[in-house]
Parts: C-alpha cells; structure tokens; sequence
C-alpha cells in the first residue's frame, strides 16, 4: 500500500499531464458523439478510424498529437492544409487536467493514513463509518476516480451542447451504468447516505402536523443499515440519485408543457441530471438542481439581450454546478445540509415546490395575457428551424460521400485522395474500392 503515500509534488505533476492526455481523447468524443444517433454507434465511432484533419482529412502525426504542445507546435493550424485548428482542443485537455488536479486537491486528505475528518468531502455520517471494508485510503481513490469519470462526462456533454444543443447519450448512458456498478461494489463511494436527518427536527414538527401525516413523519438511522450491509446501501445511494436527478428535470419538462406549451427543458439534460444523480447521490443532485439556475440566469440575460433568444443549452450550467460543488464541499454543503436534517418533511416540500412552480408560470402567463403580450410558443422559422436531423445533414455535407444514394462502385482510388476523402471511405466501407 506504499504507492498512495507518494508526496504531492509528484502526483499533482502526473495528474495534470494524464488529465491532459484523456482531455484529448474527450476531443475525439466531442468530435465524433454528435455524427452518430444510437448510443452503440456513439460509442463505435470511438475506435473505427485514426484521427485526421476535419478539412483535408490528412492523418495527424504522432507529434502533433501531444497534448497542449502539439497545438503550440503547430501554431493553431493544420500541418497539411494550413487552416486554422479550434483552440477548443487546447482548451479541453487544459481544463481536464485543471480539473483532475482541483478535485484530487480537495478529496485527499494531506495524510493519506491519517485522519481524514473535517477534510475534503467529509460528512459525519459518510463512508468513513463503515469499518473494515476497505482498507486505508483505497475507497477515497476509487470514488475520486468515479467522480473524475463524472467530470469527463460533464465536459463531453457541455462543449457538445453549447456547439450544438443537444447531449449525445455516450456522454451519458456508460458512466450512469459504470456508477450503479461501482457503487454497488465498493460500498464506499457515496458522499452522503441514501437517508439522514435531524431527530429534533422531527419531534418537534410532528406533534403540530394533522394526523393523517403523523405516520408520514418516521425517524429512521441509516448509518447502521450502511455498515451491515454497505454494497446493497452503495446501490441504493446510486438508485435513488439516478431517479431522482433525472426525474426533478423530467417534472420541469412536464409543467413547461402544460403551461407554456412548449419544452422546457431536453431530454438530453434528464439524462445528464440522472448520470450525475447516480454518482453523488440524490440530496448532493438537488442541491445541483437548485445551484445551476442562479449560474445560468446571466448568460440567459445575455442571450436576451444580444440575440433575443429565449433558450440557451442548459447542460453546461448543470455540469459547472455540479463541480462547483465538488470543488466548494466544505462551504456549500452546510447550508444545503440544514434543508435535508429536515428527513420526511423533504419530500412533502418538493411536492409543494412543485405545485408552486406550477402556479407561478401560469401567473405569469396571465400577467403577460393582462400586458398584451403572446403567451403562444415562438413559431418556428420559415426553414422549419434547426432539428436533429439538419445537425446530421450539416454534418454529411462537411464530410461528402460521392456514392451517397448510389449503389457502391468500384473507383480509382487517386479519385478520392483528390477529393481529400479516402481515409474517411477507407472507414467506412473498408479497403474495398
């Protein structure tokens, strides 16, 4: 067990040069995720051809695919057909290796074997209370590692949504099911038990609650249940985070519908919101929920005010607030924490929210009705808008085939090269010609 208590000016050194060598694998998920629609083909198009130049096509050297310097090297511009590189794949592999250095920075204790309370993302009722499951540090680094995987996730799905506006399911389904199996194995990864709260809270509120509600309000210790049997409590923790991330987004969904007549939410962020929930947990993915829209309101203003748009991509905001509170644990937590102590009294609130949030758009609905201003969705444009389906006709046009809607015919194969098409025919059809 020697190898986890190497100093931390070299571990943080090899984190952020592995962070950037996996942000530039995240390049080619960004890159590939959005011209496929099934998941298997997503996750297909990981493997099926060497990375190449998205203008001429040309195969990129060995050398020049070195993260971050391989960019300077080449000065931001193709070696082969001298167009300009997106500073977006500097920018991934730089934030990814920030990343995996912050996050190890605050989950870590500074002494691997010793104590590890009041540090990083500790809780008094965390997995440090289960005894002799795994031992020392190992469990802090397996959940460090799924939290990194999370993290990985989060950027895939936040360049592709602010690019395009939709959240691929690659960046999403795999670490949803990677997390459900992980947690269940290692017992250790969860951050808060699937269930604790204040026992005051409870005795003091129940005696004033009518009496049909009185069998609702229960006292219940998870932490004894967690340590009897800690890998069913990690599968739970993961569960519950899943259903209950994915579906606050899902019940935001259904009200814009029948208020505003309109999606309020993608179903891209439901699935983002539920592969979160399934890592942290559901009380850490509603204090997300919660947390995002105090970070999205300035760029919706921005939007308003620069281009009149009333939708901007809503998973980018979700994805920062999910690391900020990773990253701000110790700060933030606290007072989320106080809203939880609160036990059965939490769901009876997240009902009233919600009917809440119902008759708050349908005032504001009326008061627009009362000022004269339409309360019917924007018509689409004249063009019939920009769908799915005109992303994957975009996309095919930026990489043509010459035998699209032909049967395959043989060709010579300069033809092509010329054509600055090969390697991608090569993919996709083998070495036929």
């Amino acid at each position: 067990m020697i190898w986890f208590d190497l100093p931390r000016f070299f571990v943080l050194p090899f984190l952020f040069v592995l962070g950037c060598c996996i942000g530039s694998f995240l390049n080619v998920c960004i890159h590939r995720f959005p011209s496929k629609i099934r998941l298997w083909d997503q996750l297909r198009a990981l493997n099926s051809h060497r990375s190449g130049c998205p203008r001429c096509s040309a195969a990129i050297q060995w050398r020049d695919n070195i993260p971050l310097l391989g960019w300077l090297m080449l000065r931001g511009k193709c070696r082969s057909c001298r167009k300009p590189i997106s500073m977006r794949y500097p920018l991934v592999e730089l934030l990814t290796g920030v990343l995996f250095v912050a996050l190890y920075q605050v989950e870590m204790p500074a002494n691997f074997w010793g104590n590890s309370t009041g540090y990083g993302l500790y809780t008094p009722n965390g997995p440090q209370t289960i005894p002799d499951l795994w031992a020392g540090p190992v469990w802090l680094h397996v959940r460090y590692a799924l939290h990194i995987g999370m993290i990985c996730c989060l950027i895939v799905a936040t360049f592709i949504d602010l690019e395009l506006k939709i959240i691929p399911d690659g960046c999403t389904d795999p670490m949803m099911l990677l997390a459900l199996i992980v947690s269940a194995a290692c017992g250790q990864t969860y951050i808060v038990p699937v269930w604790f709260q204040d026992a005051s809270v409870v005795q003091t509120l129940r005696p004033v609650v009518p009496d049909w509600m009185r069998p609702l309000i229960f006292v219940w210790d998870c932490v004894p249940f967690a340590a009897l049997h800690p890998h069913i409590h990690g599968l739970l923790v993961s569960l519950a985070g899943l259903i209950i991330g994915g579906g606050t987004v899902w019940l935001v969904r259904i009200a814009g519908f029948w208020v505003l007549k309109q999606e309020a939410m993608g179903k891209g962020d439901v699935y983002l919101m539920a592969m979160v929930g399934s890592v942290v947990g559901w009380q850490p993915v509603t204090a997300v929920f919660f947390l995002a829209p105090l970070l999205a309101i300035f760029a919706a203003m921005f939007a308003w005010i620069t281009k009149r748009d009333r939708e901007i991509p809503y998973g980018p905001w979700l994805s920062m607030a999910t690391v900020l509170l990773l990253l701000s644990w110790p700060v933030f937590w606290p007072l989320a924490e106080r809203v939880f102590d609160m036990g059965p009294f939490v769901p009876l609130m997240a009902v009233f929210m919600f009917v809440s949030l119902l008759a708050s758009l349908q005032v504001i609905q009326l008061i627009k009705r009362l000022f004269g201003y339409s309360t019917e969705p924007p018509a689409p444009a004249a063009d019939g808008g920009w769908s799915s389906a005109d992303h994957l006709t975009y996309y095919n046009a930026e990489h043509p085939d010459d035998q699209t809607s032909q049967w395959p015919r043989p060709l010579w194969p300069g033809y092509r090269s010329g054509q600055g098409g090969a390697n991608y025919y090569r993919w996709r059809f083998g070495d036929r010609n």
